[in-house]
């Protein structure tokens, strides 16, 4: 078996065509076809199904690229370790849902890493990309986010998969708002307040193929004027900030970032929902210092939240 056709399958699994992997690997779009042909008959079986829409899966293709990726990592590895990198750099990786907690420890963790050479990865995803990522794209850490009623579900995923887990925060969703806002103003508020208002909402799911806000209008219904769906966190305090007729439900905030965008937290009573972070990794995976000092910051993140 050629590592180079390994190396072209992989390519192939993640554009879904082989014009663009040719593309990307600076080879003739035939002499690519016939690489995969040959790797497919040195292996016994299947990888793509060629359809219309390109090159798909097939089930013995998505355990064999999953095995390959892995591969090809530790061919990586071996590489960079014959050629010093490993010895001059740290790895750190992690991969998380969107949360101001979570990305303020980051940000006080990047600070340390001034002191010597680093590689580091942050990732914001799904529960089930976090899994993924930890399974088969060499993160080393994952934080998983999902409603308390779900953690036996979820508890016996981690098992099946053989990943060790530990809480990191409990908590129930609040809202932030301009300080402006006539929100901010109402000492017992209600969820009928939200009717002349718009919702900021990040419109990427996180419980599997559910969107977090689907999953939470089931359990408490309320109407708004409209929504404002973000695909990225940059622009959500801008727009809270600026726009006293907006809201946001969120996890924990640290008191620094609400002082900082001039935004107010406050709690609904008919919010009772309880929602889980958990720290996963591989049960035979052992912390490293960054690591460490990451779980650390994030330790004294979730201390310096509002609520």
């Amino acid at each position: 078996m050629n590592v180079l056709h390994v190396k072209y399958a992989v390519e192939v699994a993640q554009t879904g065509s082989i014009n663009k992997a040719a593309e990307k690997m600076f080879v003739a779009q035939p002499n690519l076809s016939r690489c995969i042909k040959e790797l497919e008959s040195d292996i016994g079986i299947s990888i793509f199904e060629r359809t219309t829409r390109g090159m798909r899966l097939t089930p013995d293709g998505e355990e064999f690229i999953a095995r390959a990726r892995k591969v090809l990592d530790q061919i990586d590895d071996i590489e960079r370790l014959y050629k010093g990198e490993l010895d001059r750099k740290k790895r750190f990786s992690i991969t998380v849902p969107r949360s101001s907690y979570i990305s303020y420890a980051f940000k006080e963790f990047s600070k340390s890493l001034s002191k010597e050479p680093s590689e580091v990865y942050y990732m914001e995803s799904n529960s089930s990309q976090a899994i993924r990522n930890i399974l088969e794209n060499d993160y080393k850490l994952g934080i998983v986010r999902y409603a308390a009623e779900y953690d036996k579900y979820f508890k016996n995923t981690f098992e099946e998969k053989g990943l060790s887990y530990e809480l990191v925060a409990e908590f129930r969703y609040a809202m932030i708002m301009s300080s402006k806002s006539e929100l901010a103003k109402k000492t017992d508020l209600q969820l009928s307040d939200l009717k002349d208002y718009t919702e900021i909402i990040h419109g990427d799911p996180y419980v599997p193929s559910v969107p977090v806000e689907l999953v939470r209008k089931q359990k408490l219904p309320y109407d708004v004027k409209g929504h404002i769906y973000l695909f990225e966190r940059g622009g959500q305090f801008d727009i809270l900030s600026d726009n006293p007729d907006t809201f946001m439900w969120v996890s924990p905030v640290p008191a620094e970032l609400l002082s900082r965008y001039d935004l107010v937290q406050r709690k609904i009573g008919e919010n009772n929902e309880l929602y889980r972070d958990v720290l996963i990794k591989k049960k035979d995976y052992s912390l490293t210092d960054l690591d460490r000092e990451f779980i650390t910051e994030l330790c004294n993140s979730k201390r310096r939240t509002a609520y």
